[in-house]
């Protein structure tokens, strides 16, 4: 039976409520933790984007992919922060971490992010984006993976699990494996996470909201405390 085929039979089987898991997972991660620095298990936090690369824009508000994924990056901070772990954002702020943007403010952006992630030795990288499509029937959070990780694959089942089980899931997906430059720059457990698309109605609406941010923080959480607690076992 494999790694991922076990885990994923024993959370049907739990039959775990997403406000219930994530609450035992933070409560259990918190009493596991001990109280010195070194010893606390890194979480590093990409917000896709920012400064003058917004990214893509909601179709109907206009809103920046760079200021939603930012939005939930602080509030994944504070859902690990609360759980025990020591938190990395690679992009703390609005700004890019390019310098000045001149030719190749690009590149430099996305290799200011591998440094820190080499730098803080994660357990695992979750990079926050918002999806867009030529289609606006589109709709759903969507993980991806690097297709030589098998660690990062299993955490991208977990997550897209989790994210399958919200009530908004109005179409359940498959985790699926990308070539793209924050999985490749480094071998610890990373994944994509595509909170939603900016090009259908339904899911910027929902994505402007404090309240379903929320909610894709938690199944975020659930699917990374799953995966945490079973690497630390296997």
């Amino acid at each position: 039976m494999s790694f991922f085929y076990r885990h994923r039979v024993l959370l049907a089987a739990a039959g775990i409520v997403l406000s219930v898991a994530v609450t035992f997972g933070i409560c259990f991660y918190a009493l596991s933790r001990t109280a010195s620095e070194a010893q606390r298990l890194t979480v590093v936090l990409d917000a896709g984007h920012g400064g003058v690369d917004g990214g893509v824009v909601g179709i109907n508000s206009g809103v920046k992919e760079s200021d939603i994924n930012l939005a939930m990056t602080r509030i994944l901070q504070g859902k690990f922060e609360e759980a025990g772990f020591r938190v990395v954002q690679t992009r703390p702020t609005e700004a890019g971490l390019y310098g000045a943007a001149t030719t190749g403010y690009k590149k430099r952006d996305m290799r200011e992010r591998a440094r820190i992630i080499h730098e803080s030795a994660p357990a695992l990288v979750l990079s926050v984006h918002q999806n867009f499509f030529s289609s606006r029937e589109r709709r759903g959070a969507q993980v991806f993976f690097r297709a030589d990780s098998e660690k990062s694959h299993t955490l991208a089942c977990l997550i897209q699990t989790s994210l399958n089980s919200m009530p908004e899931c109005v179409k359940p997906s498959s985790a699926l494996s990308g070539d793209y430059y924050v999985l490749n720059c480094n071998d610890y457990p990373s994944v994509i996470v595509e909170c939603g698309f900016l090009s259908n109605g339904e899911d910027e609406a929902l994505l402007l909201t404090g309240e379903y941010r929320e909610k894709l923080a938690d199944a975020i959480v659930r699917g990374a405390l799953s995966f945490l607690a079973a690497d630390s076992s296997a």
